[in-house]
């Protein structure tokens, strides 16, 4: 069986490798050339995942055509800003009866779209599943145990995406629930920005356990009100997802979190950043979609004013801490 998988980031690098490992002919599509050469001749990804080891299975290119032609399943890890403008350059060479992964976390601007919906709309194939839990790249890419959730419509796509996935170290789950895996991969690195500028400020683990807990109750408030059912976001792609993003150093919305704590600006944070740490761009699109919809997100708000309003988040802090007291469930 042929895999393709388009864009070498570091989480596509490593599921590329994890498949390529597992000996399946595994071709992976890269933007630069310079990550290709690195790739196919010193078996590394040396710029977003150094130090792995990489398959010879594995083979990259940097024709999007070349990479997707004849693949059974295409995996799609394309940041979510550029998602929509990558796939329309792959034109007819993706296949219709191939199955398409989305590895792709975030909300589309202006449309709120989700990385399944981009997908299917593009390349008109409804055979699309997403891949989502509490998935650090590069824990992964060095054998270290982990699970994640394989969720499609196509009940069968997702099984399939379960079979090629899993392994001694990599455990994958199914569902059918895409909206909701979908909106907890996209929503948790919001809070996850907000976790690191907890930490970054030293405010302690009960302000950022209670952040974790009142950010899940806005990740589902979203996702319900999108159609997701609310049990998925007590799971992996949940919170086990939002954990995971809360918690690490790994994390780049985390990071990102920490440096704006340090009073840094977000223009020179991004810009010192290889990777695209897309919680920033997930703020402005949720911030809009749930105005849209009527959908209270609190800390989305205060995130969205620090990111882009030039906020002091000790202010954001203050005014979430004075909100009008309410049940917890509501």
């Amino acid at each position: 069986m042929k895999i393709s998988v388009i864009g070498a980031g570091a989480w596509g690098t490593t599921i590329a490798n994890l498949l390529a490992e597992k000996g399946f002919d595994t071709v992976i599509w890269a933007l630069e050339e310079k990550t290709v050469f690195n790739i196919n001749g010193a078996r590394e990804n040396n710029h977003y995942l150094p130090g792995i080891r990489l398959s010879n299975r594995l083979k990259a290119v940097k024709d999007m055509g070349e990479s997707a032609k004849d693949a059974e399943i295409v995996v799609v890890a394309i940041p979510s800003k550029f998602l929509r403008s990558s796939l329309e350059t792959a034109g007819d060479s993706i296949e219709k009866r191939s199955i398409i992964l989305g590895l792709t976390k975030g909300i589309e601007k202006g449309t709120f779209k989700r990385p399944s919906q981009i997908i299917s709309e593009i390349t008109g194939n409804n055979t699309v599943a997403a891949l989502s839990g509490p998935n650090l790249s590069m824990e992964i890419a060095k054998g270290l145990p982990a699970a994640s959730v394989a969720a499609s419509k196509d009940a069968a796509a997702a099984k399939k995406i379960q079979e090629v996935l899993s392994g001694d170290k990599f455990r994958v789950y199914t569902s059918d629930d895409i909206i909701g895996v979908e909106i907890g991969g996209a929503m948790k690195n919001i809070i996850a920005l907000a976790a690191g500028i907890c930490d970054g400020l030293n405010l302690g683990n009960n302000a950022k356990s209670a952040l974790i807990v009142r950010g899940l109750a806005e990740i589902i408030r979203l996702g319900t009100a999108l159609g997701a059912k609310a049990e998925t976001f007590s799971g992996l792609s949940g919170i086990g997802d939002l954990i995971t993003t809360c918690e690490s150093s790994l994390s780049r919305n985390h990071t990102v979190g920490r440096e704006i704590a340090k009073g840094k600006k977000i223009r020179d944070i991004l810009n010192n950043m290889s990777a695209i740490p897309e919680g920033v761009e997930t703020t402005s699109s949720a911030y809009d979609l749930a105005k849209k919809i009527g959908v209270e997100l609190p800390i989305t708000n205060e995130i969205y004013s620090v990111l882009f309003d030039g906020k002091d988040p000790k202010a954001a802090i203050s005014v979430l801490m004075a909100r009008v007291p309410k049940s917890e469930m509501y």
